[in-house]
């Protein structure tokens, strides 16, 4: 037989059965699935016409990964986080999230699974403006029931971390810069402990300061073992990820592995950016 020699288009692109993806000597083999989806589908119509944004995914989330989600507008990919968070119902298919199948429970159950299971980041802060910084932190702890003694002593500290001051945790949501706000809601985000945080596109409002204050939070708390999953359009962005998929007609068209962010690994970021190239991006 003829050799036949690997392109970079053969490392990424997914075919019909494809080879095991190469991964960095970095990278763990053997990772404990948090979510995984079976032929997961999502349409909509709209005057009468289907759209099939997502069309019979399978796919695996893994305890401990900083992944991210890319794509072309209108590939889908606020529909997949939306749909792996429990935050919208698939049209067929199912999702395991934690040990549990999240596609038969009824909207109640969804609510109460979402605030124990999930933390929630997005490109508006959705802070609550007549609420202090701090409340507006503890107010997703407070739904499931603890105590708010506990969650402020709790808030405070995460506050700390992410560069928040005692001072303003005080000021309203108005009364903060976008980047305040943002990191104020990756707190609330965190509060309860959640298996992930899902973000869609958290830095998309923000200017080149706040960008890198939020992204240098989503990847240290992703260092200490927190899951995350995070839609973005911003290489920059992606390059804090160790895991990078690119949707595409309503699948997966390629994956991307280059280990964990290093800053300033040359080699790694042409690594993504060949990847993305490849893709179409």
């Amino acid at each position: 037989m003829p050799y036949r020699r690997k392109t970079v288009r053969h490392l990424f692109i997914r075919e019909k059965h494809p080879a095991p993806l190469p991964r960095r000597e970095s990278e763990k083999v053997d990772r404990k699935t948090i979510i995984k989806t079976d032929k997961l589908s999502k349409s909509f119509s709209v005057s009468g016409k289907q759209y099939h944004i997502i069309k019979n995914l399978d796919l695996e989330i893994y305890e401990g990964d900083f992944t991210v989600i890319m794509g072309s507008s209108g590939a889908g990919k606020s529909t997949l986080l939306y749909a792996l968070s429990g935050m919208d119902k698939p049209s067929l298919g199912h999702i395991e999230y934690a040990g549990k199948e999240i596609t038969e429970m009824n909207d109640d159950q969804l609510a109460v699974f979402r605030r124990k299971h999930c933390g929630f980041v997005f490109q508006q802060v959705h802070l609550v403006d007549s609420m202090s910084i701090m409340d507006n932190a503890i107010s997703t702890g407070m739904l499931i029931g603890q105590k708010q003694k506990d969650l402020k002593k709790k808030a405070a500290a995460l506050f700390e971390r992410v560069g928040i001051s005692e001072e303003m945790t005080d000021k309203f949501p108005a009364q903060v810069s976008g980047g305040e706000a943002q990191r104020a809601a990756m707190v609330r985000a965190v509060i309860n402990d959640p298996d992930v945080v899902f973000a869609d596109e958290p830095t998309g409002a923000l200017n080149s300061a706040g960008v890198e204050a939020v992204l240098n939070v989503l990847t240290d708390i992703n260092n200490e073992g927190q899951s995350i999953v995070m839609v973005t359009h911003d290489i920059k962005s992606a390059r804090r990820a160790n895991r990078i998929l690119y949707l595409e007609d309503g699948g997966i068209k390629g994956e991307c592995n280059p280990g964990k962010y290093v800053s300033g690994d040359k080699k790694r970021h042409e690594m993504i950016r060949g990847f993305l190239e490849e893709m179409g991006w």
